[in-house]
């Protein structure tokens, strides 16, 4: 098994929509306003529409759920599911739910992501798994992906 770079996504962000507490966690939805990605393969636009519903556990660590649409710089529609974890020890976590700049060597950040079209020229993304080390900041979300090969 190999990593094959498949893109590098910014992903931008409007404000945390807190819920509070469900029998699941402490719930919060943060919509998805737009963005980019660009890599040897895959490169265009992040669409507006999607969201996280994320889950804040007890211990800090973030359950991220996301679902959204891509656009190709040749015009076909992806859609993209990430899931995964953010931790950290409470102090870097708290720099980030400020919105600082925190180094993502200082906590732990990682997705799977899967891919869904029925555009002809994309059809591998419905057979290709991928992972992501990604990066929070006060407005994104920041990842390169890579295809499991």
């Amino acid at each position: 098994m190999n990593l094959e770079p498949l893109a590098t996504f910014r992903v931008e962000l409007d404000p945390i929509l807190d819920l509070g507490d469900s029998p699941w966690g402490h719930r919060r939805v943060i919509n998805i306003v737009g963005g980019a990605f660009d890599g040897p393969r895959l490169s265009g636009v992040v669409l507006p529409g999607g969201a996280d519903w994320q889950i804040l556990h007890a211990d800090g660590m973030a359950s991220v759920d996301t679902r959204y649409t891509l656009r190709t710089h040749d015009g076909a529609l992806l859609y993209i599911s990430t899931s995964g974890v953010r931790h950290g020890p409470a102090e870097v976590l708290g720099r980030l739910a400020r919105g600082e700049e925190v180094d993502p060597s200082e906590y732990y950040f990682r997705l799977f992501c899967r891919f869904e079209t029925g555009d002809a020229r994309y059809l591998w993304l419905n057979r290709t798994l991928a992972v992501a080390s990604a990066a929070r900041t006060a407005t994104d979300v920041r990842y390169d992906a890579y295809a499991l090969t």
